[in-house]
């Protein structure tokens, strides 16, 4: 994939972004819960129940720790800026998450910069 760096912002070509949206249209999508933390991965529900908001995501990842970005809001729209010290786990096919309190929409770069931290493993 092609990527240009103009001022210290990296630029990629728009034919490039399609994994935002995976096969089955779905979008990927940062989120925030009281007890299991942040995730990244594409939205397949999200439902309110009389025990909070219940979110399934699939293909998706915990953000254990990030570095290069001041909130997740900045994660979402920018991606991180040091990749090298985040700590984000293996992929999972699919998890449910329940007590969700922020769903953010990434944006194209963000998705594809979050994708290029390595894996974290002990």
């Amino acid at each position: 994939m092609g990527e240009i760096n103009i001022n210290g912002t990296i630029y990629v070509p728009k034919s490039s972004v399609s994994s935002v949206v995976n096969a089955k249209g779905l979008k990927a999508v940062l989120i925030r819960s009281y007890a299991a933390g942040v995730h990244f991965g594409y939205l397949e529900n999200e439902e309110f129940t009389p025990a909070g908001k219940v979110v399934t995501l699939v293909n998706t990842q915990r953000v254990w720790y990030w570095d290069g970005a001041c909130s997740l809001s900045q994660m979402a729209l920018e991606g991180v800026k040091n990749p090298e010290n985040c700590k984000f786990s293996v992929e999972i096919p699919r998890n449910e998450i329940v007590n969700v309190i922020e769903t953010i929409e990434l944006a194209d770069s963000a998705f594809i910069n979050l994708k290029k931290v390595a894996i974290w493993k002990k």
